[in-house]
C-alpha cells in the first residue's frame, strides 16, 4: 500500500478507537452504572487514560492527516520536498500517539490489577470505602469478585468490562502508530505512490 493511502486509512481507523476510549472513561465515572461521590470514584479513572491519552493524543495523528494528506488534494507538487516533509511530521504525530495510547495501556494495566474502589466490610459490621482486592487476586476468583464490593453494585464488572475495553483499544492503537512511525520514515525516503518520487529524486528535479 502506497505510504499515504496507508496513513489516510490509518486516520480513519483511529478515530473510532479514540471514540471508543473517550466514552469508556466516561463511563468509569459512575461505578456500576450508578452517580456516587467523586472520592469513591477510582483513583486510575482520574488519570484520563481513555480520554487524555487514546483520545486526545492518539486523535491529534487524524487530524494532522485530515489537515496535509496530500493524496487528496493537489497543493502538494509531488516534485517538491514537501511529501517527505509531510511524512516526516506524521512520525512525529505518530510517535505522540504511541505515547499517547502506552500512557492509558498502562492506567488501564493498574486499574485492572488493582481492582475498583468499592464499599465492603472491614470486619463483620463496619462498612468502608476503600479498595478490597490486592495484585489481582480477584481476577481468577469469581466468588471474591462477587461477594466483596457491597455498594455500587456491579462495581466489579463494570471496572473490568471498561478497563479491559480501554487496555484492548489502547495496544491496538499502540501498534498502529508504532507502525505509522515506520510507513512516515520510509514514506520521507523512497517516496509515496501518489507522487511516485522519491525524497532524492525530488532533490534532484529543478
Amino acid at each position: 500500500m502506497c505510504s499515504g493511502g496507508f496513513a489516510r486509512c490509518l486516520g480513519f481507523t483511529l478515530i473510532p478507537l479514540c471514540i471508543v476510549c473517550v466514552l469508556c472513561n466516561i463511563l468509569l465515572f459512575f461505578p456500576g452504572g450508578k452517580s456516587v461521590d467523586s472520592k469513591n470514584i477510582t483513583d486510575q479513572v482520574w488519570y484520563f487514560g481513555g480520554i487524555l491519552g487514546s483520545g486526545v493524543l492518539v486523535s491529534a495523528l487524524y487530524f494532522f492527516m485530515l489537515k496535509y494528506n496530500y493524496c487528496l488534494t493537489d497543493h502538494a507538487s509531488p516534485h517538491s520536498l514537501s511529501l517527505s516533509l509531510q511524512m516526516l511530521s506524521s512520525m512525529l504525530f505518530a510517535g505522540i500517539g504511541v505515547v499517547g495510547a502506552g500512557y492509558s495501556v498502562i492506567v488501564s494495566a493498574v486499574a485492572i490489577n488493582r481492582g475498583p474502589k468499592c464499599s465492603f466490610f472491614l470486619n463483620s459490621t463496619t462498612l468502608d470505602w476503600g479498595y478490597p482486592f490486592s495484585n489481582g487476586d480477584y481476577l481468577s476468583n469469581a466468588t471474591l469478585r462477587d461477594s466483596v464490593c457491597q455498594e455500587p453494585a456491579g462495581v466489579v464488572p463494570w471496572h473490568l468490562s471498561l478497563f479491559s475495553v480501554l487496555l484492548v483499544m489502547g495496544l491496538i492503537q499502540v501498534a498502529l502508530c508504532a507502525f505509522q512511525v515506520i510507513n512516515g520514515l520510509l514514506g520521507a525516503l523512497c517516496g509515496d505512490c501518489c507522487g511516485g518520487v522519491s525524497i532524492y529524486s525530488a532533490m534532484s528535479l529543478p
